[in-house]
């Protein structure tokens, strides 16, 4: 069975309250059992994991290789700077999907850079927890072939 890892970064424990207007007041867990779902459906394995300290994702991220066959990841804040993710994830075979609540693009300047994308395979941003489940419909396709 295939197997998939949902990752979330810092503050993404506090959606649905933090900042409703643009994060919109649907919570994790709300997004984690919409997944759940829907990967069940699909006959995926889906493990989840929300931390606000760069270690524990960095951890994360290596513990996945040969343990899972994709990665959606919400570095939240962590997208902009850390290089020690962006590296956990290319030294890693385990191909990543970058996701955003909001559109990155559209917001602060400082927001516009991800350190991750150039070594995710693709970057879903501006859905909000849709752009969770578009990640998932991509990688259901990638497994179908």
């Amino acid at each position: 069975m295939p197997k998939i890892l949902v990752l979330n970064g810092p503050n993404l424990n506090l959606l649905g309250t933090r900042e409703p207007e643009i994060y919109g007041h649907t919570t994790l867990q709300d997004i984690n059992d919409r997944i759940g779902k829907r990967a069940a459906e699909a006959g995926i394995a889906v493990d989840f994991l929300q931390s606000n300290h760069e270690g524990v994702l960095v951890d994360a991220v290596q513990a996945a290789n040969h343990k899972y066959d994709y990665i959606i990841f919400n570095a939240a804040a962590f997208t902009h700077y850390s290089i020690a993710l962006r590296d956990a994830i290319a030294a890693i075979e385990v191909p990543v999907i970058e996701v955003h609540l909001s559109n990155i693009h559209q917001r602060e300047e400082f927001r516009h850079t991800s350190v991750l994308a150039p070594v995710a395979m693709g970057q879903i941003c501006g859905l909000g927890a849709e752009s969770y489940m578009a990640a998932l419909e991509a990688i259901i396709c990638k497994l179908k072939g």
